[in-house]
C-alpha cells in the first residue's frame, strides 16, 4: 500500500487538503496528515483541521509521495519551513513523488524541484518568481517527471485522481471516479 504525507500548515485551503485527502483514503492509500506543529489547523477559509500528527512525528516514517495543498498563507508557511525544504529535496531526489496545488508549486521553486521542469500553479504565483528554467504552463495538472503540479481548488479533484493513477493505477483511479459519480 502506498503512504503518503500531507502536511497541514496554519491558512491552507481546506477543499484542497480535505479533497486530496478523502480521494487518495477512498483509493487506498495510506494517508498522514501533518500539521507543522502539534496545535489545531485552521485553514484558510475558517474550517478546524485536525491532523493525525506534528509533523516531526510525520517525519519518523517512510512514504512514497509528499502533496503540498496550497491556500495563503498556508503555502508560505510550508514555504519558511526548513523541515518541509529538506523533505521534498530528500524525497524528490530519492525518486520519490513530490505534488504541489495552488500556490505551494512555489515551495518546490524554493526547494529548486521546478528546475528544468514544465509547471502549473495559481495564476500568477509561478510568474512573479522569475524561474528563468522552469517552463510555466497553464495547464491543470503537469506531470513531469516525479513532480507533480497542479493549478487550484477548482482542479482539486482532478489533481487527486491523478495522484491516485500514479500511486495505485488506472483502474483503482477509475474506481474512485465512478464512485464519485461524476
Amino acid at each position: 500500500m502506498a503512504r503518503v504525507l500531507v502536511p497541514l500548515a496554519q491558512g491552507c485551503e481546506e477543499l484542497e487538503a480535505i479533497t486530496i485527502t478523502d480521494l487518495l483514503v477512498r483509493g487506498g492509500i495510506a494517508v498522514t496528515t501533518a500539521g507543522l506543529d502539534k496545535h489545531h489547523v485552521r485553514a484558510s477559509r475558517g474550517m478546524l483541521l485536525i491532523p493525525d500528527s506534528d509533523l516531526d512525528t510525520a517525519l519518523q516514517s517512510d512514504y512514497d509521495m509528499i502533496v503540498l495543498p496550497g491556500g495563503l498563507p498556508g503555502a508560505d508557511h510550508l514555504n519558511d519551513d526548513t523541515r518541509i525544504q529538506q523533505t521534498i529535496t530528500t524525497m524528490a531526489q530519492a525518486g520519490k513523488y513530490v505534488a504541489a496545488i495552488c500556490a505551494a508549486p512555489k515551495v518546490l521553486a524554493r526547494a529548486g524541484l521546478l528546475d528544468n521542469k514544465r509547471a502549473t500553479a495559481y495564476p500568477g504565483t509561478l510568474e512573479k518568481l522569475s524561474l528563468n528554467n522552469t517552463s510555466v504552463v497553464t495547464d491543470a495538472i503537469v506531470c513531469d517527471g516525479n513532480i507533480i503540479t497542479s493549478r487550484g481548488p477548482g482542479t482539486a479533484m482532478d489533481f487527486a485522481l491523478t495522484l491516485i493513477e500514479i500511486l495505485a493505477g488506472t483502474e483503482i483511479r477509475n474506481n474512485v471516479e465512478n464512485g464519485l459519480v461524476r
